[in-house]
């Protein structure tokens, strides 16, 4: 099993950018697939993007496409998601989320707490 704990959430203003971070513990990070979710009120949890364990590929939403992306560092057991030209739209809630079998599509086994993304108009 493995721990995870996002950070880097924020409010910023639309056009900004932010940087969430997941730190992992546990079991050895780089044998997971990983992914990041978001949740807004009312709505149910969706896909944002996600990474294979050796970071060679990478899949993104479409609402997402071109201006996230995600990366990770296997050695300090942390996977990133660099958000750029933020919209009003991606106000959420952020989960990042880990896949045990590095096998696409993933099945996420492993979930964080959440951080909390305000982007302002």
């Amino acid at each position: 099993q493995v721990q995870l704990v996002e950070s880097g959430g924020g409010l910023v203003q639309a056009g900004g950018s932010l940087r969430l971070s997941c730190a992992a513990s546990g079991r050895t990070f780089s044998t997971y697939g990983m992914g990041w979710f978001r949740q807004a009120p009312g709505k149910e949890r969706e896909f944002v993007a996600d990474i294979s364990r050796s970071g060679g590929r990478t899949y993104y939403a479409d609402s997402v496409k071109g201006r996230f992306t995600i990366y990770r560092d296997n050695a300090k057991s942390t996977v990133y998601l660099q958000m750029n030209s933020l919209k009003p739209e991606d106000t959420a809630a952020y989960y990042c989320a880990a896949a045990a079998v590095d096998s696409w599509p993933y099945s996420f086994g492993s979930w964080g707490q959440g951080t909390q993304v305000t982007v302002s108009s």
